[in-house]
């Protein structure tokens, strides 16, 4: 398949008008292929060539003005559109297409609970060829109409309100102008819950089968939606742009959620079967958020090119956290973002792989999509926070609504939003997009703390990095009134960063934090006495967010050699059963598993890592006996078995079925504890077949996989191994849990064949099934265990010789410099 450059992308635009598409799709055929008809209008501005795009399973007819066009003229996905003339054109194309299993173009989904089937489009950054023929590029905006046939019993759903004609065939309202990968269709025996708001029809929908769990989420899915919907309709001069607001949770999504206008399509996990933290469902109401401000960042006004991702997704981050804390009862969502989404983005923003949050220039569509990342998102809304902070939210809402009312229904670059903000401001705005945008990496900001006169003492902080910063300083005394432990704040001093004076504090705190209140993007350092007060007194600070940062503190000095991993542990033993707020118990137990524990520790001082883990669960588990916080006693059996490295206890659990003095073990608890157990050893086929038999869900399909993946038997981790890189059987979700159950820092040696085997399959199955297959067998299935050199030298022979595709390519770079960090971390260096 040819991806579409950024110089042909900008040719087409210039020769072409695209005004309206026609597309009738029958999905009544089979359950391999489905039919596709498309009638597309369109005008040229000048005589020309160009070419459409369409990748079928059976290319049947193609006429252009009538006058059929040879359909083995076919390249790949192009069609070539020859000797146009000026002037105003048809083009009909009638294909056979194929239902995905990977979560791309038109996905196919039977539910093993009930038997029944479901369909939905996934058409992001080129899929939409595979559904249909189209001039796929963002700025070749258009209206479309869409007809459906569906199966007798099944509902449609699409970007426009859609009504049953009779005898299976639906129509959707025809929309307004929408780019291409924004088209949507969802068919199947849809459960759904509708209602009003504004006028406009609202609706949940999801499987028949998760139909009891959405009813009992309805109320609190659809409060946060209005609320979210009323409060934009507050900041943003334009309305609402189209003509309903319909959530569906799919199966088998590859992301959190997509913005289709109109229809935002989001993965079913979101419909909770088992119980979840009110943290967890925070994110669910972040993503309703997010999602919903895509209907104006990207949807009303589009991008014209993706090397202006952040357009769409940094400003649908920021507004989606800062607008769930201003309308909903999630008044604290800066802290789990400072906490999970910001960390990401720091990660991401040290690797090779870096880019700037609004990079000069992207090729072409792969390129894109390795974009769609932790710069893109979390470290683009940081900057976006910044520019509030230094901008005032007054001036920078100016900027935004002067943005939709030139470009609405449009598309718009950098250089068009950048005029729109600076209209509505004397501050150089184009100066701060040069830094903030244009630059990459993680500045660092660092203080020192000198004596001045009369016992007073004067700040100047160091910074590595360019980029200007506007942050809170907070100085924290210790509270002389109490028993100890606890941190008073004396004040917090507005700092605009560089600055060389030294600024005076007063007398010495007890910790001096930089970036309190997390308003900008940056790691920061403690002084010495500053951090001697984080290990004794950090559970003391007041306020979650300023905990949150010193927590990303010690995480980024770990990471970066400058803070010994059983230190952190120890810092973690202290003050976590004394936390409060679940993200950062989520967010810190996390790092200390997956990251210290699983990579970087020595298999040698595992065990130790594992017991302090265990203690500090069991910990917060005798905290939470009384049962006043069921959220947090969640996170901590689920990391009590994650971390478990004998089975007795957790063998224990499943068999009585609850954790003494709760809570009850739920499917998701159930299999935990199974793949856990799997892992030790302790469980069998038999114990995976009957907790299947007992959950047949699609949930359960993956549990089991990710079960049978884990035994530590040669004979399953040959079937594992076949089943991912063999057959091309697995979905998208079978793929990843398979994936996920293979590789367990246990069994190192049962595996350590595998490890150059990966790099040859992984490279075969990511070129034969495509960029959903690549990116998970690049994150889940690379074997991150395995810090050792021999495992990174495979691995950067592979990136020299292998070719692997792009969404490869750019997994095993990050993967092999995080392989690299643990290998230092190992070694007690510092990152240089």
């Amino acid at each position: 398949m040819s991806v579409l450059t950024r110089d042909e992308a900008q040719t087409r635009a210039e020769l072409l008008d695209v005004t309206r598409y026609t597309v009738e799709l029958d999905l009544t055929t089979g359950e391999d292929t489905f039919d596709s008809r498309t009638r597309i209008r369109f005008s040229a501005r000048t005589d020309g060539d160009t070419f459409v795009e369409v990748r079928p399973a059976e290319l049947r007819s193609v006429t252009l003005d009538g006058q059929p066009l040879d359909p083995e003229t076919l390249d790949g996905n192009r069609l070539p559109l020859k000797n146009l003339t000026a002037g105003e054109h048809e083009l009909r194309v009638h294909a056979h297409m194929r239902y995905s299993r990977t979560g791309e173009g038109m996905h196919r989904f039977t539910d093993p609970t009930d038997g029944e089937t479901y369909v939905y489009t996934q058409l992001f950054m080129d899929d939409v060829q595979r559904v249909f023929a189209a001039f796929d590029q963002p700025d070749l905006k258009a209206v479309f109409e869409l007809s459906v046939k569906a199966p007798e019993g099944w509902t449609v759903l699409a970007n426009g309100i859609t009504e049953h004609t009779g005898n299976g065939l639906w129509k959707a309202a025809a929309t307004p102008l929408i780019s291409t990968y924004l088209v949507a269709v969802a068919a199947g025996p849809w459960h759904s819950v509708r209602t009003e708001h504004r006028g406009l029809p609202f609706g949940l929908h999801c499987r028949r089968s998760l139909a009891p769990y959405l009813d009992d989420d309805a109320d609190e899915l659809l409060d946060v939606t209005r609320a979210c919907f009323d409060r934009y309709h507050e900041k943003f001069d334009e309305p609402y742009p189209f003509d309903s607001y319909d959530q569906a949770f799919v199966p088998e999504f590859n992301a959190g959620a997509m913005e289709n206008p109109g229809l935002v399509t989001f993965r079913d996990e979101f419909v909770y079967r088992s119980a979840v933290t009110d943290t967890e469902r925070q994110t669910r109401a972040m993503v309703i958020a997010h999602e919903m401000a895509h209907m104006w960042f990207g949807d009303l006004v589009t991008l014209t090119w993706w090397d202006d991702i952040w357009l769409n997704e940094s400003f649908a981050e920021y507004m989606g956290y800062q607008t769930l804390t201003e309308a909903t009862r999630y008044t604290d969502t800066w802290t789990d973002f400072g906490v999970n989404r910001k960390a990401w983005g720091y990660d991401a923003d040290q690797r090779p792989t870096t880019h700037p949050v609004a990079p000069e220039a992207v090729d072409d569509t792969a390129s894109a999509l390795m974009n769609f990342d932790g710069i893109s998102y979390a470290k683009g809304a940081s900057a976006l926070r910044q520019l509030v902070a230094w901008l005032g939210e007054e001036d920078f809402l100016t900027g935004i609504n002067t943005h939709f009312a030139r470009h609405k229904f449009g598309n718009a670059t950098l250089a068009d939003f950048i005029d729109s903000l600076a209209g509505a401001t004397d501050r150089d705005v184009p100066a701060w997009a040069d830094a903030w945008l244009r630059t990459t990496g993680v500045d660092t900001l660092t203080p020192h703390i000198a004596p001045g006169d009369h016992g007073t003492c004067t700040l100047t902080v160091d910074r590595t990095g360019s980029r200007p910063h506007h942050i809170a300083v907070g100085l924290y005394d210790r509270d002389l009134g109490d028993d100890g432990g606890h941190l008073i704040l004396r004040e917090r001093l507005d700092l605009d960063l560089p600055r060389t004076a030294a600024h005076p504090i007063g007398k010495r705190p007890a910790l001096l934090l930089l970036n309190d209140g997390d308003l900008s993007y940056a790691k920061v350092r403690f002084d010495p006495e500053s951090f001697e007060t984080v290990r004794k007194d950090l559970s003391g600070l007041p306020e979650p967010l300023t905990r949150a940062i010193v927590w990303n503190a010690l995480r980024d000095a770990v990471r970066d050699g400058e803070l010994a991993p059983a230190a952190y542990l120890e810092t973690a033993r202290a003050h976590l059963p004394l936390e409060t707020d679940l993200a950062i118990v989520q967010g810190v137990l996390a790092f200390a598993s997956t990251h210290i524990a699983d990579r970087y520790v020595t298999p040698e001082e595992r065990p130790a890592a594992l017991a302090t883990l265990t203690e500090l669960c069991r910990d917060l588990i005798r905290r939470t006996e009384d049962g006043d916080n069921p959220g947090l006693r969640l996170i901590a059996v689920r990391h009590r078995i994650d971390v478990a490295a004998h089975p007795d206890t957790i063998a224990a659990w499943l068999a009585d079925g609850t954790v003494p003095g709760g809570p009850e073990l739920d499917p998701e608890l159930r299999w935990r504890v199974l793949a856990r157990l799997s892992v030790l050893g302790a469980a069998d086929e038999a114990a995976i077949a009957a907790e299947q038999n007992r959950d047949p869900s699609a949930a359960g399909q993956e549990g089991a996989a990710r079960c049978r993946a884990a035994l530590p038997d040669p004979d399953a981790k040959d079937r594992a191994w076949q089943a991912m890189f063999s057959s091309d059987d697995l979905s998208n979700y079978l793929f990843t849990a398979t994936a996920q159950g293979f590789w367990q820092p246990e069994q190192a040696d049962l595996v350590r064949a595998y490890v150059p085997r990966y790099y040859t399959d992984a490279v075969a199955v990511a070129d034969r099934r495509g960029p959903a297959i690549a990116v998970a067998a690049g994150r889940d299935a690379f074997p991150a265990h395995a810090v050792d050199t021999e495992n990174h030298r495979l691995g950067e022979e592979c990136l020299r010789d292998a070719t692997p595709v792009p969404a490869l390519r750019r997994k095993l770079a990050d993967q092999l410099d995080d392989l690299a960090r643990a290998l230092r971390v190992r070694q007690g260096r510092k990152e240089s």
